[in-house]
């Protein structure tokens, strides 16, 4: 396992790959954000990272490929000069603006983690208890 890093909001915004505008990528969102490649770059995970698994607040989690989202996902974390508040997802929200773009049914909308709390990058996919079917889809969107 590689070494752990911590990313506050200054940390992340000192980072390349800023995106001022998420709306420009994100219908209906809003907000800055910064590439996720970035954070990835700058992390120096392992060599036989495979998967990334996004943590958040409760007992959610999604794991997935990540060359399938390394180039496709942003890390919302501002809102106006503050940091992206818990009404809106924060204190970083994980989005994929184009989940088609990814190319793998493993990859679907639940992957996109509001309350994002930590992400580990592994060599194998790690735990995830996004929905499954469509009842329990809606049941989380209802939550």
């Amino acid at each position: 396992m590689g070494a752990v890093r911590t990313y506050d909001f200054a940390a992340l915004a000192a980072l390349p790959g800023q995106i001022a505008d998420v709306s420009e990528l994100a219908e209906g969102r809003e907000g800055a954000a910064v590439r996720l490649t970035s954070v990835i770059e700058r992390s120096q995970p392992d060599a036989g990272a495979a998967f990334i698994t996004l943590f958040a607040e409760g007992d959610y989690s999604a794991s997935v490929p990540l060359a399938a989202v390394i180039d496709q996902a942003i890390l919302i974390y501002r809102l106006g000069d503050g940091p992206l508040p818990a009404a809106r997802g924060g204190p970083v929200r994980f989005l994929i603006p184009d989940v088609a773009a990814c190319q793998t049914a493993e990859v679907d909308s639940c992957a996109n983690v509001k309350f994002l709390r930590r992400i580990e990058l592994g060599s194998e996919r790690g735990p995830d208890s996004r929905p499954r079917t469509r009842a329990s889809h809606a049941e989380l969107h209802r939550a």
